[in-house]
């Protein structure tokens, strides 16, 4: 009378899932944190794959804004530095030209303030009387003087003083000054005919201006050099 249950029992068919396990099925499709990721970037792939060729031109129109922004920065890091190494060289040849100029007019002071000692040597020189200066007791003094005066201009020399002494040569005012001018007769304007004080120059820097004298020309010659009498 059991038998008829037994063979029910021993059925191996699959049972019918209820409906609660289908539900549960259905929620495993939606997934979030790295498998979320996983699936979107396999979205992405399929995606392009469906449409090859604008992915491709995507691609291509990234790379290329890219390319051009890499160009721009590399152009203007080009510039900055040959900017910055024409500063340098600048900076280093201005350097270089500050030194020597400061080797070359260190002495410009010190020259200024002596200048007064040659001109004393000039002063006594010119005082004595030509006559005297044959007399066998004012002979040696007037030698010594002369001696002492060529040691002190070969000092000068030496450190590149040069005296001004500008004889019957134009007027040039950046290395003359006008304390008086006369007409000579059959000399044209702007000639120097007086030296009353020598001038100096170190190197190629104007100590002192030449103090001179200058003809004036006749309303019928002509002149030389315009004199700038306030020089």
């Amino acid at each position: 009378m059991n038998k008829p249950e037994e063979i029910k029992n021993m059925d191996n068919s699959p049972e019918i899932p209820s409906n609660d396990f289908a539900s549960d099925i259905e929620g495993l499709n939606t997934v979030s944190g790295p498998a979320a990721f996983k699936a979107q970037q396999k979205a992405n792939v399929d995606t392009a794959l469906e449409d090859p060729l604008d992915a491709s031109t995507d691609q291509i129109a990234q790379l290329t804004s890219q390319i051009n922004a890499l160009e721009a920065t590399i152009a203007q890091g080009q510039e900055q530095m040959l900017r910055l190494a024409a500063d340098m060289e600048n900076l280093r040849k201005r350097s270089v030209r500050e030194r020597e100029d400061a080797s070359k007019y260190a002495v410009s002071s010190f020259a200024r303030d002596i200048l007064d000692v040659a001109d004393t040597f000039g002063r006594a020189l010119q005082s004595i009387p030509a006559e005297l200066k044959s007399d066998a007791h004012i002979a040696p003094l007037v030698t010594g003087i002369e001696a002492t005066e060529r040691s002190l201009l070969s000092c000068f020399e030496k450190y590149g003083i040069k005296r001004l002494e500008p004889m019957d040569e134009p007027f040039n005012p950046n290395f003359h000054e006008v304390m008086f001018e006369a007409a000579i007769p059959g000399k044209a304007g702007g000639i120097i005919i007086q030296l009353i004080e020598p001038g100096y120059i170190l190197h190629d820097r104007l100590l002192r201006p030449a103090r001179v004298g200058v003809s004036k020309a006749d309303a019928n010659e002509g002149t030389l050099h315009s004199i700038d009498t306030q020089a």
